[in-house]
């Protein structure tokens, strides 16, 4: 067998993702049913859910806004018109028999996305974006038979499809990770992979390099996170090239990733388009969207990741670092800029909102806007920082404890004692105290014993019970010691 740098010379991997996002509208897509996870099973379900005679769909008008609006957010063209298909497949979870999806005239097509790896920038192009509803969904382990939920039928999803432009593992995670904050940007999707609001598919192959024909492709499911993802690709590229190396054919087959045993396990071989006899739907007239509409709700887009991203370097002079962490989520960047608003620092804010807020946010489990700690408060306690009225570390306090009593700053620091010492005369009569009787250590010091001047400073707080400024201190102290 060749040795794995071997291989890596020899082929290149050509990876395609397909995502499917289920889109937070109140119902379904095709009926009044409620929109809703975790329901008490089998509550959320109806003659249009089940296929049931004479039942119809009708269409969500939300649904098509929400998939026009990701659309517009990675540059793709909208269809004035598109059609609904039949996708005809048997499975318990398919109460009908088939899924309505569509097929050869998707909603959206020919988009990019612009994604930062190791290399540098990489534009991947996403083949289409088109609705179709989710199917139901099995439970195994409540009894000897496995049980059926009716509540998942017909939520709405948007599957994107990009072209197979992706190269390497990475590029993958760095792709689901900017699809991911575009779909939290617009609210359209939670995103949540353990709930199964994102899912996501990715079909692999390998080919020889310089050659432009694709290879034999397998297809990866069951990837519940985004690192699953990456490593699910890693193991299925180099197992393809242990085949051929061995003398052996790429199969087109469906896949399962065991994240126990870190491997790739074969599912069935995999179907071809016409295996589900696609045809239109014949109770779904063709979709039309007017380009006025389309213009309305593309009006509606937010601010996107990358372009906030840019203005918080450009125009806030944040390191890219930090503009990156900063705009990950929409509210984390929300937060952060009605924090400046307020009248903090760009950059100071920045490490306020990284480090405390993100901490204390994520300690009580609980998103930003549910804290007792809004950004005006947070301004306010940075200002006094700045001021010198309160050290660095009274002001970690203060906002713990703004959160556990939702008190303003001010009454806290009144309060607890909080407030520093920067009156000069006063801290000089310490700083004379602490250095009485220490003609030793003053000598060393003098002598080039540098690290005494934090020893000096440390009996001083501890005179003040911490309540000096320390920069005061530290300038005193460099004067007296000179």
């Amino acid at each position: 067998m060749k040795k794995r740098e071997e291989l890596l010379v020899e082929f290149e991997t050509v990876i395609g993702l397909e995502i499917h996002a289920q889109l937070k509208t109140n119902t379904k897509i095709f009926c009044g049913c409620k929109n809703e996870f975790g329901a008490q099973p089998n509550s959320h379900g109806c003659p249009v859910c089940l296929g049931l005679p004479g039942a119809l769909p009708v269409l969500n008008r939300n649904v098509v806004e929400m998939a026009v609006m990701m659309g517009g957010a990675i540059g793709c063209h909208v269809a004035e018109k598109s059609i609904f298909a039949r996708k005809n497949y048997f499975y318990p979870d398919l109460p009908k028999g088939y899924q309505i999806s569509q097929y050869d005239m998707p909603l959206c097509e020919d988009g990019e996305l612009t994604v930062d790896v190791g290399d540098g920038p990489r534009r991947i192009c996403v083949k289409r974006i088109h609705l179709e509803e989710d199917a139901g969904k099995l439970i195994h382990d409540q009894d000897i038979d496995s049980l059926f939920d009716v509540n998942r039928c017909g939520t709405p999803l948007i599957e994107i499809v990009t072209e197979p432009d992706i190269r390497n593992p990475e590029e993958a995670y760095a792709f689901l990770t900017e699809l991911r904050k575009i779909l939290e940007y617009l609210e359209i999707c939670d995103c949540n992979m353990e709930e199964g609001s994102l899912r996501c598919d990715a079909n692999i192959s390998i080919r020889p390099v310089g050659q432009k024909e694709l290879g034999v492709k397998t297809e990866l499911k069951n990837m519940n996170t985004f690192r699953g993802v990456e490593k699910a690709i890693a193991y299925e590229a180099y197992r393809q090239r242990e085949v051929i190396s061995d003398g052996g054919t790429i199969l087109q087959q469906t896949y399962l990733w065991d994240a126990n045993k870190n491997c790739t396990v074969p599912m069935r071989t995999k179907e071809e388009a016409h295996d589900y006899r696609y045809f239109p739907d014949p109770d779904l007239v063709p979709l039309t969207v007017e380009g006025p509409w389309v213009k309305e709700i593309h009006g509606r887009l937010p601010e996107l990741p990358k372009t906030r991203q840019a203005r918080f370097v450009n125009n806030l002079g944040l390191s890219e670092e930090h503009a990156s962490v900063l705009t990950d989520s929409r509210p984390v960047a929300e937060y952060f800029e009605e924090t400046v608003a307020a009248g903090a620092d760009a950059r100071t804010s920045a490490n306020w909102v990284m480090g405390e807020i993100l901490r204390i946010s994520k300690d009580r489990k609980c998103d930003l806007s549910a804290l007792n700690i809004s950004p005006q408060r947070l301004a306010k306690v940075i200002a006094l920082v700045d001021k010198g009225t309160i050290s660095a570390n009274a002001g970690k306090s203060v906002l713990t404890d703004i959160q556990e009593q939702n008190k303003d700053p001010e009454a806290l620091i009144e309060e607890k004692g909080l407030r520093q010492i920067s009156d000069t005369s006063e801290l000089e009569k310490v700083v004379d105290q602490v250095l009485e009787g220490k003609e030793e250590e003053i000598q060393r010091f003098r002598s080039g014993d540098k690290k005494l001047l934090g020893f000096f400073v440390g009996q001083v707080m501890k005179a003040t019970r911490g309540k000096a400024n320390p920069k005061e201190v530290n300038r005193l102290l460099s004067e007296k010691l000179k």
